[in-house]
Parts: C-alpha cells; structure tokens; sequence
C-alpha cells in the first residue's frame, strides 16, 4: 500500500476540503440566514467573513496542499468550536451525531496537519 500512499492523501485531502468549500460558497449565498444562525446561538455575527475565508479559503488551501499544516490546524480548530457553540447538545440524537462528526473531521485534519499534505501537493513546490 506504500506506492499508493500519495494518491489516498491527495484524494483525503480533496475529500476533506469539498464539504468546506461549499459550505463556505453557501454562506456567501445565504449571508443573512448564515449571521442569523449564528447570532441564534450566541455566536457575533460579525464573525461570518471570517467563518467564510476559513470554510471557503482553508478547505482551498487544503485541496491544493498549499500552506495545508496551518490551514489544516485551523480548521481542525474550527471544526471544535463549531461542534461546541452550535452542535452539543445530549439531549438531542441528532445535534450530538453532528457534534461527533465535527470531533471526527477535526481529527482527521490534526492528522492532515501533523503528516503533512503528501506528495501531491503544492506545499513541496514552495
């Protein structure tokens, strides 16, 4: 399995980064229900470009494998805090399988950050 170790990395990374690209195109799209939901949950809805730029640029960052140990760091934060602000709550099933999903990618994105983005990546023409 070594000599396909790059391509499963390059395509974790692709799979990794899709579901945040388009969340963060969607937010672009539905920018007042975004802040709403936000601000619903006691989150400054000020911060959604920023949530934007992450979502939208990081997972970019990500798919490409440029700048993907801090892109995938932050992220890996970003997934955290979400799952804290917006999905624990044990009395609900399906908010706590979403929390555990948020706790699951951002694993996955500490091991992205940790091992690197592999050989396909634009980090190794840097």
């Amino acid at each position: 399995m070594y000599y396909a170790a790059p391509y499963l990395i390059a395509i974790g990374r692709v799979l990794m980064a899709v579901m945040f690209i388009q969340a963060g195109i969607s937010k672009i799209f539905g920018y007042a229900g975004a802040q709403g939901y936000m601000e619903a949950a006691g989150v400054p809805g000020a911060l959604l470009p920023l949530v934007i730029l992450l979502e939208a640029g990081g997972s970019l960052a990500v798919l490409l494998g440029l700048f993907t140990r801090w892109s995938a760091l932050l992220l890996a934060g970003f997934c955290v805090l979400a799952a804290l602000l917006f999905h624990l709550h044990p009395d609900d099933q399906m908010q706590m399988i979403s929390f555990m999903k948020n706790i699951t990618i951002a694993g996955g994105f500490l091991i992205l950050a940790g091992a690197g983005p592999g050989a396909l990546a634009l980090d190794n023409r840097r």
